[in-house]
């Protein structure tokens, strides 16, 4: 008989070979019925055991530390005592990379069921304003943080996130002029965590709702709602990712699934750079983008004339917009602002015990072409949360 504790690696076929066995009794009774021959029966049970060993399962071998999935056994030590039974263990374990790819491979596939159905992309506004456009800086969301009110103040997990996040743009998308474009600007941290350990890119542990490849499919939903409502006021949609210290590789994971999922529509660009500092002109406004973990903001005047000369020398409203602080503030430098977003996030336990306190909005920041800022929309974390009750 079969160790029923291989079934936990078996593909399909063994499965069935394995059940077969179980029903008459042994493989060289089972294989006319599966029309194999015992030989063959013997070399799938045999691959299946190599297989389970290579996580750390052989029975008759004294090995039952099960490393987890996406690993593999690099070796096993084992101490015997006089009588012959183990009495220490070390299990050696690494990377499998096939495995690794393997599962990948699933959540892409996950990934691309949770998109099925949407609305059909709505027709470019008949009337737009080409001297116009809208910037929707979004702070910090952190899809996936997991907060307690009774520990942090406020409750705080994916669904609130993904409702905020989509309430916020729908709030100043309704509000904002028929600007013929749009700059939809995440300023980074669009993941509290970068990885399925539920850790920083720095390898800080986090309080995170759900398993990773939720938290990823939870973001894409919400980012594709985004673009999706920007495209009902704004003829022509940009979308430029920033990466964060927590999410320094989904986040340009996201841009890459975003710019797959619309690659047929001429109306969106999602930029897909990988530099930290990230610079756009519109006419006579210039403006730049970093997360704000590594670039400080009295340096951010000189590093966008060091950059770009030639588009610092043809504009005249110099501004950077930055995440990282979680709290708002603005300042003006010799032919320059830097301005701090908040977040719609709440704080997580960490942040709420060193005493974080700041307001939480989303803003619109209305450009013109040759004037520079005109006018700025917000929505306010109270009036988002009333809307949903």
């Amino acid at each position: 008989m079969v160790d029923p504790n291989l079934r936990q690696w078996a593909t399909e076929r063994e499965i069935s070979i394995i059940d077969a066995i179980e029903q008459y009794g042994s493989g060289t009774a089972a294989a006319p019925h599966l029309g194999l021959n015992k030989s063959n029966v013997n070399r799938a049970i045999q691959g299946l055991a190599r297989r389970a060993a290579k996580m750390g399962y052989s029975p008759s071998h004294d090995m039952t530390h099960i490393v987890p999935d996406g690993f593999r056994v690099k070796g096993v030590s084992t101490f015997y005592d006089k009588d012959g039974k183990p009495r220490n263990q070390w299990v050696k374990s690494q990377v499998d990379h096939d495995r690794a790819e393997a599962i990948l491979k699933e959540f892409a596939e996950s990934l691309s069921e949770s998109i099925k159905g949407l609305a059909p992309i709505t027709a470019p506004p008949e009337h737009v304003l080409s001297d116009l456009m809208c910037v929707y800086p979004q702070g910090d969301p952190h899809v996936g943080l997991h907060a307690w009110w009774a520990e942090a103040g406020e409750d705080f997990d994916l669904k609130i996130a993904e409702r905020l996040m989509c309430a916020a743009v729908d709030r100043l998308v309704a509000t904002a002029p028929a600007a013929e474009t749009a700059l939809l600007l995440n300023l980074g941290d669009m993941f509290h965590a970068d990885n399925q350990n539920n850790e920083s890119q720095s390898g800080h542990r986090l309080d995170v709702d759900g398993r990773w490849a939720k938290v990823q499919q939870v973001g894409l939903r919400a980012m594709l709602h985004c673009m999706r409502r920007l495209l009902e006021k704004h003829k022509r949609v940009i979308l430029r990712i920033n990466r964060g210290n927590h999410d320094g590789h989904s986040a340009y994971a996201l841009a890459l699934m975003v710019s797959c999922y619309f690659h047929d529509e001429p109306r969106i660009e999602v930029d897909l750079s990988p530099a930290v500092a990230w610079y756009f002109q519109f006419d006579k406004n210039l403006i730049g983008s970093t997360h704000g973990d590594t670039l400080k903001g009295p340096d951010m005047p000189a590093i966008m004339a060091a950059d770009v000369p030639e588009l610092w020398g043809a504009t005249k409203h110099r501004m950077w917009f930055v995440g990282h602080v979680h709290h708002q503030d603005i300042k003006e430098y010799r032919g320059c602002t830097v301005e701090y977003f908040r977040t719609l996030a709440a704080r997580d336990a960490w942040h709420a015990g060193q005493g974080y306190r700041a307001g939480r909005d989303m803003r619109l920041i209305v450009l013109h072409r040759e004037f520079g800022e005109i006018e700025r929309h917000r929505a306010d974390i109270g009036m988002l949360e009333a809307a949903q009750t």
